[in-house]
């Protein structure tokens, strides 16, 4: 199998496991793999009141840090511009309140270790 093919289907089971993570403690689906120019969203997910954009990052091996590490400068800026896309292109979120979510996962991408950190930066960091 083709490395490109094989990292796209263990993308999409690592996001399947945090999805399903999120999902067992309440959060409900708003949409997933969202597309922009600029960048893309992972997983949107509503958290009662407040609205949680999730980056899911997996991390074969831990030599350079866990997956929130990998989240640099730029790809928090990326993040944050393809929030407010989402958010404009999706008026009836105009007024809830927003945060940044990252799910690390480690491991069998069959079976990741998943850690969950809410509000893992802010859109001013």
């Amino acid at each position: 199998m083709p490395a490109a093919i094989d990292r796209r289907a263990r993308g999409a089971a690592v996001e399947a496991a945090a999805r399903a993570h999120l999902l067992a403690h309440g959060l409900a689906p708003v949409a997933a793999n969202v597309n922009f120019r600029l960048g893309e969203l992972d997983l949107v997910m509503r958290d009662g009141d407040t609205l949680a954009f999730v980056e899911v990052r997996y991390r074969g091996r831990d030599d350079y840090g866990g997956g929130a590490e990998s989240i640099d400068r730029r790809k928090r800026r990326r993040l944050v511009r393809a929030a407010q896309l989402f958010l404009q292109r999706n008026p009836r979120f105009a007024d809830v309140p927003c945060r940044f979510d990252v799910v690390e996962a480690a491991g069998d991408p069959a079976a990741p270790e998943l850690n969950w950190i809410r509000d893992a930066f802010r859109a001013d960091d």
